[in-house]
């Protein structure tokens, strides 16, 4: 199969809103006609456009994503910026549940100078950042949540960021099956109200971060009241910051 067109129409018969652009991109990735082909029957059954490409395009950069591995979306690039935006040179970010690492790739491209540390559980996410992040001066570790990183952090975070999973348990079979058939249901489900684990962030975020710190995450409109409590219940003072164009909101937490 070499005909755009044909692909064009596949896709687009398939659901994919922007067939176009991708019939482009997996053209671009095949290396020939029958390569193209099992592509697009791949992308048809449902496999994320990301993890045929092995790459996303998250905040200018390209960011490594493996079949498994949770794709990072679009509206968390305001995350992303809301963390450099609060780093310079010499400050000690953490982008803990790092997942491909695309918020640890942002913040280091974007802060001359500045320290970033990523973390997740996940080895193949694991291995996905550390080829996202290679000359970056980064450093990633494996491990559960902040058991992850070394004791010398301790006190010494001036950023720690997390796109914690915020969807509800209830509502994760709402997801499209792109997501809940291809990712890990632990990237997706945040538990009965979606916050478990905000709340597990907030707790530990405290041990970490520097006097002046903040700790940032993602939630939806409806659960901004409920982080904010959590937040205040950590000792921490909350802030809340939205992005109409991503459809994104963000809570910075500032340690006294």
């Amino acid at each position: 199969m070499t005909d755009i067109g044909l692909v064009v129409e596949r896709l687009r018969a398939a659901g994919c809103v922007f067939a176009e652009e991708e019939a482009r991109l997996l053209a671009d990735a095949a290396a020939d006609a029958e390569g193209l082909e099992s592509l697009v029957s791949r992308r048809v059954s449902g496999v994320p456009l990301e993890h045929l490409l092995g790459w996303v395009e998250f905040g200018g950069l390209r960011v490594v994503v493996e079949p498994g591995v949770f794709v990072p979306r679009r509206r968390t690039e305001f995350l992303a910026e809301s963390a450099a935006a609060l780093a310079g040179a010499g400050s000690v970010v953490v982008d803990l549940c790092c997942g491909a690492g695309a918020i640890a790739a942002v913040v280091a491209a974007r802060v001359p100078g500045v320290r970033v540390f990523a973390a997740d559980v996940d080895p193949v996410a694991v291995r996905c950042a550390r080829q996202t992040l290679a000359g970056a001066g980064a450093e990633v570790w494996e491990g559960d949540f902040d058991a992850a990183l070394p004791e010398e952090l301790a006190g010494r975070v001036d950023v720690l960021v997390a796109n914690v999973p915020y969807v509800p348990s209830a509502a994760v079979r709402w997801m499209p099956p792109e997501a809940r058939e291809h990712e890990p249901l632990a990237a997706l489900d945040g538990g009965r109200d979606g916050l478990a684990m905000v709340r597990r962030l907030l707790g530990v975020a405290p041990r970490w971060l520097a006097g002046g710190g903040r700790v940032l995450f993602e939630v939806g409109v409806s659960q901004v009241d409920a982080a904010v409590r959590a937040a205040e219940a950590a000792g921490l003072v909350p802030e809340v910051r939205s992005c109409a164009e991503r459809d994104a909101t963000v809570v910075s937490a500032l340690s006294p």
